[in-house]
């Protein structure tokens, strides 16, 4: 059978090799000189074989003890970095999180709250994917992320939900299109114009305005490709604010008053499986900032479609 060894009696070898003596080892580690005799002898015992020379002032090592030392080394040093990884990953010191998002909240919230996170947890190694809503559920539900930031939810008991924040839904449009002077627009405002449809247009479903997309001939699904079009002013088209693009100046965003539509954005994870402890405190650190920015309850969560 083989013997047990305890770490600690290899600490004590070390230490008294290391600082030349039974009893300045016993000063290092503050314990008693007996002591330290003790656990070496009962270390001595187990192996079956002298680690010291006996009968000596100084403590040599006996051949088998120089065979030894470098194993006992080898073993407290993979010991103490197995604890400290362990430790760091525990405390969110250290790890992985892998996290998808729809491209709007990806572009326009993900950066600042990235910045943040690292500068608390410099040791969490971070993937970010971006992608339509549906994809970025699949990928939570195969678990090839974490966690989702997502939109347009469909219900599933396999996944939970959080809602974090809501995004008015409006009308963009060129800078120069008679719509572009109002400051809020009713749906029928927007009768007569060519409307451009795009993957949110299904936030207009059911609601009063959904008789707009059926007059819609032009569907494009790709933000560069819409934003080209607006630009062109070959129509105008609906949006979340999120994903209204700022920073083009010819197009203005003006909120749909009647109906007022909204977009739900939450946080998604498997409902039955544990985040890791990176993921933990990446969902925390989403909630916290995102709950206080959108106006959302904690408990807004569970199988909400959007409106």
């Amino acid at each position: 059978m083989l013997p047990e060894l305890k770490l600690q009696p290899l600490r004590y070898v070390l230490a008294i090799i290391d600082h030349g003596g039974f009893h300045a080892a016993a000063k290092q580690l503050h314990r008693s000189q007996p002591a330290i005799s003790m656990a070496v002898r009962d270390l001595e015992s187990r192996l079956g074989q002298p680690l010291f020379e006996k009968g000596n002032g100084h403590p040599l090592l006996t051949p088998f003890g120089h065979w030894c030392e470098p194993r006992f080394r080898e073993l407290v040093a993979h010991h103490d970095r197995l604890s400290r990884d362990a430790m760091a990953l525990a405390n969110a010191q250290a790890g992985r999180v892998d996290i998808a998002a729809v491209p709007s909240v990806a572009s326009r919230l993900m950066p600042a709250l990235l910045a943040s996170f690292v500068q608390d947890h410099p040791g969490i190694e971070i993937s970010l994917q971006d992608g339509h809503s549906e994809r970025v559920n699949q990928m939570v539900l195969k678990g090839e992320v974490e966690l989702g930031i997502t939109s347009l939810w469909l219900p599933n008991d396999a996944l939970r939900f959080t809602g974090l924040l809501k995004d008015e839904v409006g009308v963009v449009c060129r800078d120069d299109h008679p719509l572009a002077s109002e400051e809020r627009l009713h749906w029928q405002a927007l009768t007569g114009y060519p409307l451009i449809r795009n993957g949110t247009s299904r936030l207009l479903e059911g609601s009063p305005a959904a008789d707009l997309l059926s007059r819609s001939t032009l569907y494009i699904s790709n933000m560069i490709s819409l934003t080209a079009m607006l630009e062109a002013g070959i129509g105008i088209t609906t949006l979340p604010r999120l994903a209204f693009q700022e920073e083009h100046q010819r197009l203005r965003f003006i909120p749909l008053a009647e109906p007022r539509l909204e977009r739900r954005i939450g946080l998604l994870r498997r409902a039955r499986q544990s985040l890791s402890p990176a993921a933990e405190a990446m969902e925390s650190h989403l909630l916290d900032k995102l709950l206080v920015k959108g106006g959302c309850s904690r408990n807004d969560e569970g199988p909400t479609a959007e409106p």
